[in-house]
């Protein structure tokens, strides 16, 4: 892989995926004491970076008139990737799915004008039936583990140096090691002085795993939010790439991601999805204190994620940050009671969003009730002075803490 490689997939490229923009944030430049820039792969067309790999590898396949006929197996961004790329370059795509794949991501694809293949109960077994497609005639487009695929996804780095050139470091999400590889190789051979950190998530750290046994070898998938690289094994083809030119790999948790996305939502109205938000809650996490330079950039690499996770997810991190409490308070019952604690709750500024009231509870007095409270607060110190102001007033009252 060369700077010339990713030189001329970038002239592929020109109109048909997105020059993404390079935007300035405030709030992570105050909160991490650095020039901080986000890289907004999220914008691209079909809404993550994977499209650049696609349409490079789709473009030379139909230039050396290879077939007509591809086939992908994912869940998610590969595959509307190869189904927009597939449908731009007149090219029939077929893309295989998990049967329990979001119906967004299904439409997605289909809406790109590929056919949507549901086989098996997770992506492996997608793998195993785009496998035998391949078999019967179709091409095989791997996700990451692709030369081709690679050099398309390193137009991204291209895009940081010709925006920002004295960019002193930028952090990259890590999967099977695709857009890292890529950027490393376009950022590293163009700017030898930039530092570059791969971020993975600690529920599937198959790189860091790779570094410390000196070659590619699976760990467990487990379940993360960032789902977009929960890939357990490093590419063959990525991690010679990636051992040579990340000066270093870390991991963030499931509660650093969470948080993240909420960051870049309510501070640059940025909708990342988690594999998109992993470098912000890296720099924020693992990295916070640390020297990285003037100039760090960190790579949004996409934003599809479906609106209910997407709900689960903000209410979680609203709770890590003890913006969300629930209150349980026992209240003499009769008239005027439950008025006079929601008063109270107001005179302390606290919003509340649910209350439940048990006049049923077998272990009060019968001239007691229970009352359950979820409150909006400014942050746990916030919530812990409500607390303090119910006590005060004579309230036996149950705060429980974020979890």
């Amino acid at each position: 892989m060369t700077l010339a490689e990713i030189q001329a997939a970038r002239t592929r490229l020109m109109g048909l995926a997105l020059r993404t923009p390079l935007v300035y944030s405030r709030t992570l430049s105050r909160l991490a004491g650095a020039e901080v820039h986000l890289k907004l792969e999220n914008l691209q067309t079909t809404g993550s970076f994977k499209l650049r790999g696609a349409l490079n590898r789709l473009t030379l396949l139909k230039e050396r008139g290879e077939g007509r006929r591809v086939v992908a197996a994912s869940a998610g961004n590969h595959g509307q990737a190869v189904a927009f790329a597939a449908g731009v370059l007149g090219l029939e795509a077929v893309i295989v799915m998990p049967e329990g794949a979001s119906l967004t991501k299904q439409l997605a694809a289909q809406g790109y004008g590929a056919q949507v293949l549901l086989h098996g109960r997770d992506l492996s077994q997608a793998l195993a039936r785009a496998r035998e497609l391949a078999d019967q005639g179709y091409i095989f487009i791997h996700p990451y583990d692709d030369p081709e695929v690679v050099a398309g996804q390193g137009t991204l780095g291209l895009e940081i140096l010709e925006d920002l050139p004295e960019v002193d470091a930028v952090l990259l999400p890590v999967g099977g090691g695709g857009l890292a590889a890529g950027c490393a190789v376009a950022l590293k051979e163009a700017h030898h002085a930039v530092r570059l950190v791969g971020v993975q998530t600690a529920q599937v750290p198959s790189l860091a795993a790779a570094l410390a046994q000196g070659e590619p070898a699976p760990v467990a998938a487990r379940e993360t939010l960032a789902d977009g690289i929960r890939v357990p094994v490093t590419g063959g083809h990525t991690f010679p790439l990636l051992k040579r030119l990340l000066d270093e790999v870390v991991l963030v948790g499931e509660g650093d991601i969470a948080q993240a996305v909420l960051l870049l939502l309510e501070s640059k109205k940025v909708l990342a999805e988690g594999a998109g938000a992993v470098t912000a809650a890296a720099l924020l996490g693992p990295l916070a204190g640390r020297d990285l330079g003037r100039r760090v950039v960190l790579v949004v690499s996409g934003g599809n994620m479906d609106i209910p996770l997407l709900e689960r997810v903000l209410v979680r991190a609203l709770l890590l940050k003890g913006r969300l409490l629930t209150l349980t308070v026992v209240l003499p019952d009769r008239p005027g009671s439950l008025g006079r604690l929601a008063t109270l709750v107001g005179e302390q500024e606290a919003n509340i969003l649910h209350l439940f009231h048990d006049r049923m509870a077998r272990d009060l007095p019968l001239d007691l009730t229970r009352v359950e409270l979820h409150l909006e607060t400014r942050s746990a110190a916030h919530g812990e002075q409500v607390c303090a102001a119910l006590a005060q007033a004579g309230y036996q009252v149950q705060c429980t803490p974020p979890t």
